[in-house]
């Protein structure tokens, strides 16, 4: 089941949100019913507590969202592609494809999102000092002022993949013009701000502060876990870079037609090659493609009388054979699929698998071939 689900789309980003966005909604609108508003005013009603730590924490990810709009709409402005912004439990992330090799354009994409942040602080702090507001109101944007520059100052952390560890790749990446090495460099230094927290985090539990512990030492384990994922993942797409899936396709690969049975495409693919999924082509158009996870949902005793095009999903995952092999990757990872489709007008040229991809991985290092750049921004919540 996929955990992530679109709720808006902004000048053709899509707004996506993970279900664990739920969850920091709820963890920050309690922490600040009890916490927060709770030492601050001490003489307010119970209402007006979750009043106004409900609102605060609802504007608090308007501001993420924000911050992140303000990546992905500059890197739109210099013709970047932007695959969507996910809002998440720990702040969100916007995916960025970098398709040069300019410094300059990451220093100032990562470099943007904290300037927001400080600029919707300056906005709130106005607000506060030009209206007329309720004492509720008043509080939610002294509240939103403070948030946001921490959010700013957070991000600037000079640690992959914070925006500030991102700052801090361009600057290396500029100066010794070698992305790999600053990536390295910029995500260990990610790692090393995660396990710092952790300790932090570590400390304020065994002092009593369970809570604030605890939440630290969880961003902790996430920043340094996120650090090495996107070390990986940039790397890993760097080796890609200047290849198109023409490049790297399987031609011709194992189809079926739209009569097959299922019972066949059990016996004949599953079970005797170990294929987990193939294309329905009738003539040179593909109509669809069948998994392994489409014949689990039918029961065993209709598969002989069942064609495969019944249970067929009709959504494909493909890219052009003009597509980079990163946006292959990007399909791969996201829908966690072994394949993805090479389509030129709808006609099936070949497929882009996990297991070729990894192994033209190996045969580099191997080789001793160095890659010769991509990636996102992302925004975390201090």
């Amino acid at each position: 089941m996929n955990s992530t689900f679109r709720i808006a789309r902004i000048a053709g980003i899509d707004i996506n949100v993970h279900a664990t966005w739920i969850i920091a909604l709820f963890l920050v609108a309690w922490s600040l019913s009890v916490g927060y508003f709770k030492d601050s005013y001490p003489n307010w009603q119970s209402s007006s507590y979750w009043l106004a730590s409900i609102f605060s924490a609802l504007l608090l990810f308007v501001c993420v969202l924000l911050h992140e709009l303000a990546h992905s709409l500059l890197a739109l402005a210099k013709g970047l592609p932007v695959h969507g912004i996910t809002l998440f439990i720990f702040g969100g992330v916007s995916s960025i494809e970098m398709q040069d090799d300019e410094a300059h354009d990451e220093f100032l994409i990562a470099v943007v999102g904290p300037l927001s942040s400080l600029a919707l602080a300056g906005i709130a702090w106005l607000a506060t000092q030009l209206l007329t507001a309720g004492e509720i109101a008043s509080a939610v944007l002294q509240y939103l002022v403070g948030i946001n520059v921490m959010l700013a100052l957070f991000n600037l952390v000079p640690g992959f993949p914070l925006d500030g560890g991102r700052v801090l790749r361009s600057i290396i990446w500029g100066i010794t013009g070698d992305f790999e090495k600053a990536t390295r460099i910029a995500a260990s230094a990610g790692q090393f701000i995660g396990y710092f927290l952790i300790a932090a985090g570590v400390v304020w539990l065994w002092s009593g502060n369970v809570f604030s512990g605890l939440w630290t030492a969880f961003i902790g384990w996430f920043l340094n876990s996120a650090a090495e994922a996107s070390k990986v993942q940039t790397v890993t797409s760097y080796a890609f870079r200047g290849l198109t899936a023409a490049d790297l396709l399987e031609p011709e690969p194992e189809t079926l037609t739209p009569d097959t049975p299922v019972a066949t495409f059990v016996r004949d693919h599953i079970l005797r090659h170990g294929e987990r999924a193939l294309p329905v082509v009738f003539g040179d158009r593909v109509l669809g493609i069948v998994s392994l996870s489409d014949v689990k949902r039918l029961p065993e005793a209709q598969w002989v009388n069942t064609p495969v095009t019944t249970i067929m999903s009709r959504d494909v995952l493909a890219v052009a054979p003009t597509d980079n092999v990163s946006e292959g990757l990007r399909l791969l990872a996201e829908h966690d699929v072994h394949q993805v489709l090479v389509l030129d007008d709808g006609r099936l040229l070949g497929v882009l698998t996990r297991a070729h991809l990894v192994e033209y991985l190996q045969l580099r290092e191997e080789l001793g071939l160095r890659p010769s750049s991509r990636h996102g921004s992302g925004t975390a919540l201090p």
